[in-house]
């Protein structure tokens, strides 16, 4: 990255918050380094997950056989909406017992952490400089990124286990002759020479299918969050006039705060739509698990 004297003030302002806590600082570089721990993200990550595990504990302890209150009723309505998304989905009931649920929880987890986004972007950097953790170069958090789904590592990880999963039930369901074997045989059968002729492409196909299934399911959530955050730094920038940016201007102080707030509604509908979104592709790909090529 430059240096923040090559760079006009706006250009820094985005770069300094694009920026993870690594250890590299700005040193870091602009195409996603999977070798690199970023500590802000696993910190939200993992603090999103606990905190659906506790919510989800506290309807289990709070539900009741008699009329449910609105948290109860609000739980109960996403489950079974989950519950009928799977039954229409994957066939199989044992695999459903562990799969809706697994789908429930990452839909929840996915919404937590993407609603990190309606964060106001500066909040988390005027809280550090007052408390002096974070007030110039060197301090333990002067960067800090909290949207983990705008990290690349974060979905692509996720995306990951939905692959693992999906290959686990290929072989539980097949057995894992006939799932190895359909790779060799499937979509293209043939027998005799005409099938050995037929088995490199197969492979291909299938090693594609998978990759691509992968990395669309990570790259889609990633992309979407990550453009709401770099938007949201862009409204950001409109109240520059009270930041010491120069671009003057009162109007500009009020377009911050009205397109800020438009924009923030607005992207309470992506926030959950890419939750649901990647829910339902995880129980997609798990219900292509079951169905023979």
């Amino acid at each position: 990255m430059a240096a923040a004297s090559d760079i006009s003030p706006q250009s820094y302002y985005i770069q300094h918050h694009l920026v993870h806590l690594n250890g590299l600082g700005e040193k870091q570089s602009a195409i996603a380094d999977f070798s690199v721990i970023n500590y802000d993200s696993i910190f939200w990550s993992v603090l999103m997950g606990l905190f659906v595990v506790l919510l989800m504990w506290k309807a289990a302890r709070r539900a009741t056989a008699g009329v449910p209150g609105r948290f109860q009723a609000a739980i109960e309505i996403l489950v079974d909406m989950v519950a009928q998304e799977a039954k229409s989905i994957i066939p199989s009931e044992a695999t459903r017992k562990f799969v809706a649920p697994l789908a429930l929880t990452i839909f929840l987890w996915v919404i937590f952490m993407n609603a990190l986004d309606l964060v106001p972007v500066d909040l988390l950097p005027w809280l550090f400089k007052v408390t002096g953790v974070g007030a110039q170069t060197g301090d333990p958090l002067y960067y800090h990124r909290i949207l983990p789904t705008a990290d690349l590592n974060v979905p692509m990880g996720m995306s990951l286990g939905v692959l693992l999963l999906t290959i686990y039930y290929g072989m539980k369901i097949k057995g894992s002759g006939s799932f190895v074997k359909s790779l060799f045989t499937a979509p293209f059968h043939g027998h005799g020479v005409v099938g050995l002729l037929l088995v490199p492409f197969n492979i291909l196909l299938n090693l594609m299918e998978y990759v691509a299934k992968t990395v669309s399911l990570g790259m889609r959530l990633f992309g979407n969050m990550f453009a709401g955050e770099l938007v949201f730094m862009l409204i950001a920038l409109l109240g520059g006039a009270w930041a010491g940016f120069g671009v003057g201007g009162v109007g500009l102080g009020i377009g911050h705060v009205l397109a800020g707030s438009v924009w923030a509604i607005f992207h309470i509908l992506i926030v959950v739509l890419q939750a649901y979104i990647f829910m339902m592709l995880t129980l997609v790909y798990v219900g292509l698990a079951h169905e023979d090529h």
